[in-house]
């Protein structure tokens, strides 16, 4: 049972992590089109396309930095009760 349970758990993080790159990308693509098709230019979509995935590896960053801290803080508590 608690394997199944570790499973679950990388299963949300892979996906949490997919969610934490793809959304940033896509708003800002679809808001490069938008203002491409308004202004009538060709450079909007790349530039924020760019700024999207700067932006969802920042995620992904700082969402890893946390888990890690976490799985650190809960191996000293794990390590003191030994």
């Amino acid at each position: 049972m608690k394997y199944q349970k570790n499973v679950y758990r990388s299963l949300t993080l892979i996906t949490q992590f997919g969610i934490n790159m793809i959304v940033p990308i896509f708003l800002c693509s679809f808001l490069g089109v938008f203002l491409d098709r308004k202004f009538g230019t060709n450079f909007c979509v790349i530039i924020l396309f760019f700024v999207g995935a700067i932006a969802g590896f920042r995620n992904v960053y700082k969402m890893a930095g946390t888990i890690y801290k976490k799985k650190s803080e809960k191996d000293k508590y794990d390590n003191k009760r030994k």
